[in-house]
């Protein structure tokens, strides 16, 4: 997983754009959503955008869920706060 320093609001760009810290979380699930190795990770940069009040990835963290077993969800459940603490 991916460790990120906070120094401000705005992390990370794309197409020159500053993005917020929660769209780029979002943007990560998006990326590992479609990798069945992913869901773990999918789910917890979901749930942690989702928490940032990110539009849309509460769906998609719901939609991971319904793919995964209790276990993974139990996993990025506990990826998210862990997630939290060091960040």
């Amino acid at each position: 997983m991916a460790r990120f320093e906070l120094h401000d609001a705005n992390f990370g760009t794309a197409m020159g754009e500053s993005l917020s810290l929660g769209d780029t979380l979002f943007a990560m699930g998006l990326r590992l959503a479609g990798d069945a190795a992913q869901v773990v990770s999918a789910h917890m940069y979901f749930n942690l955008a989702d928490r940032m009040g990110v539009e849309g990835a509460a769906f998609h963290r719901q939609d991971m869920t319904a793919q995964m077993t209790k276990a993974q969800v139990s996993r990025a459940q506990r990826a998210a706060r862990e997630w939290l603490a060091r960040n």
